[in-house]
């Protein structure tokens, strides 16, 4: 018994095929092979991972959560405002900008604050911040009701002080008439705030972060407004 003779035309098909599934197969292979020689170039260094971008984080006082007042003995009601000629301030320029802590300087002297010293940040911040330690945390307060608004952030220093750091985008200190301060009234805590021994303050300033007395440059503009 004799099979049939098969078709010509099917049997050039089924090898058209056969050639096409080849083809394709070998071209997946070859890509895969590429990923992971590439992945593995990536792995050990041997070349940068396309689109990397360095990791980034942001500033420590970017999250920092104001501390409430504490609890002051013979004032019930709540820490009253320390007065101006007790709150002593060193002001930092951290904007970049010529002269802008020495305006500051300027209208707070005259508020009666005692300025310590003027100088420069280190680093560049985005707004005004207020840092202090526990110590300094009604200083903070009293000093923050003279601008619309102000960071305030712990840190771990031992003193009253306060260091005014002012940012790119400052906010000049209000208006005399707008600063809403009595001597009578009881501070009102900062929203969000959180108990001082409830945060981990920042570590106090080093020398290296903040120039000495009068190293900002002089400003020949404006200063700033004194309402």
């Amino acid at each position: 018994m004799t099979s049939p003779a098969q078709d010509p035309a099917r049997l050039a098909r089924r090898r058209r095929e056969h050639e096409r599934q080849a083809v394709i197969f070998g071209v997946l292979v070859a890509l895969l092979l590429l990923v992971g020689l590439g992945a593995l170039a990536v792995y050990t260094g041997a070349i940068d991972a396309p689109f990397a971008r360095d990791f980034t984080t942001a500033a420590a006082s970017d999250d920092a959560t104001a501390p409430c007042l504490p609890a002051i003995e013979d004032q019930p009601d709540g820490a009253l405002p320390v007065p101006a000629s007790e709150v002593h301030v060193r002001i930092l320029n951290a904007s970049g900008a010529t002269g802008i802590a020495k305006a500051n300087q300027t209208v707070l002297e005259k508020r009666g604050f005692i300025i310590d010293s003027v100088g420069n940040y280190a680093t560049t911040l985005a707004r005004n911040e207020l840092r202090f330690g526990a110590q300094g945390i009604v200083a903070a307060y009293t000093l923050a009701a003279h601008f619309p608004q102000i960071r305030l952030v712990l840190d771990a220093r031992e003193d009253a002080t306060v260091d005014l750091l002012v940012g790119e985008k400052y906010d000049e200190p209000l208006g005399v008439d707008d600063v809403t301060l009595a001597s009578d009234t009881p501070l009102t805590n900062m929203a969000g705030c959180k108990p001082a021994d409830q945060l981990t303050p920042l570590p106090a300033p080093s020398p290296e972060e903040a120039e000495d007395a009068g190293s900002e440059p002089a400003d020949e503009g404006e200063p700033a407004p004194e309402g």
